[in-house]
């Protein structure tokens, strides 16, 4: 066997999420309604898949390595310059560039317990040291975070608004404080992946001149690319800059980049999205009402349910409807894994939810 370095000798051989792919193998059967990984099952722009599409014939080129037209177009998009764009294999790409460029053995670094679970896999792999703060509220605590940074010294901190797990959100008002309370010497990665789903009020207008933040959005949730693993991030120039000294430049693949484009351009395929995403998540809502859940509020394209009982009672749901051929997730940590999270779905996969969802509840009552 290979030397292995110390710090990945002693890390497990696994990934932050159990794919549904992998279950399906083990089930020996594909589900019929896959509503667990925040996918937009609404798809992707048809300007989008046409972009995608003709690039494919000239998949014996390298993808462009700066990036350029799509950086022009996001620059333009956001009304910044293209250096304050970066642009990477999703926001977990992006995650592990920075963490890379920020992060070494013992590193402090700041999250909340329960948060986004690639992060924290980032900051194991450089070997940093993870602080975490509990959620308040069933939503992201910006205050403790803070103070969490001061204490510690900590020069990166990871903060998700709107927020997965919970899909909560805090004002715009709240935070940008967030940002200009950052002391000197740290800086925060603000991951913005569901951000065209929230409602006004909720994204701090952009600031390209502030040295301590870098705003993370993907194409992956309402632009429907998920598996095109294609994201960016706006930031300061000296900090997007320094992506360069890392980052995979033939990382993004040149079929991603014409999607992306693409996509970027066509306002009104995301517009039939998110109105296709806010009806789906009133009737999951009015679904859990009916079998006795409480719906939280969502800014996103999902619906986290509170089942009214612990984590094992969750699980118990989550399995239920996983052998009623239905994929869902929940929430890692106590007190929101009495929660179960349903993306939202077509008409069809709500109907097919609708039916097996008592009987999925009966049983884990039961059990």
């Amino acid at each position: 066997m290979p030397n292995y370095t110390p710090l990945v000798d002693s890390l497990p051989s696994t990934v932050p999420f159990v794919g549904p792919e992998t279950q399906e193998r083990a089930r020996g059967s594909e589900f019929l309604v896959r509503v667990g990984a925040n996918e937009c099952v609404f798809g992707p722009s048809p300007k989008a898949i046409e972009a995608m599409r003709m690039a494919a014939v000239d998949t014996w080129k390298y993808g462009d390595p700066e990036n350029y037209d799509l950086r022009s177009a996001l620059a333009e998009h956001h009304g910044v310059a293209i250096e304050n764009i970066v642009v990477g294999e999703g926001i977990d790409g992006l995650l592990g560039y920075l963490v890379r460029m920020l992060v070494q053995q013992e590193t402090p670094v700041v999250t909340s317990l329960g948060a986004y679970p690639t992060f924290n896999f980032h900051v194991a792999g450089f070997g940093g040291r993870l602080i975490t703060v509990p959620y308040k509220d069933d939503a992201e605590d910006p205050d403790a975070l803070l103070d969490a940074v001061k204490r510690e010294n900590a020069p990166l901190v990871y903060f998700a608004n709107p927020d997965n797990p919970m899909g909560s959100m805090h004002s715009a008002e709240r935070v940008q404080s967030m940002i200009d309370n950052v002391p000197e010497g740290s800086l925060l990665c603000l991951d913005e992946a569901y951000g065209e789903f929230a409602p006004d009020g909720t994204l701090p207008a952009i600031d390209v001149s502030h040295q301590r933040v870098i705003r993370m959005r993907t194409f992956s949730k309402a632009y429907g690319m998920a598996g095109a693993r294609i994201g960016y991030a706006i930031a300061h120039a000296d900090i997007a800059t320094a992506f360069n000294k890392v980052r995979n430049h033939f990382g993004v693949n040149r079929i991603a980049q014409a999607g992306a484009l693409a996509a970027l351009k066509d306002g009104d395929w995301l517009e039939y999205v998110k109105t296709s995403v806010r009806t789906s998540n009133q009737k999951i809502a009015s679904l859990a009402r009916e079998n006795g859940l409480k719906p939280l509020p969502t800014a996103t394209n999902f619906v986290t349910i509170d089942c009214g009982q612990d984590g094992a009672f969750a699980k118990r749901c989550v399995e239920e409807l996983v052998k009623r051929d239905i994929f869902v997730r929940m929430p890692f940590v106590e007190p929101q894994n009495r929660c179960i999270r349903i993306s939202s779905g077509t008409d069809a996969h709500l109907e097919l939810l609708a039916q097996q969802l008592p009987l999925a509840l009966k049983a884990a009552q039961t059990a």
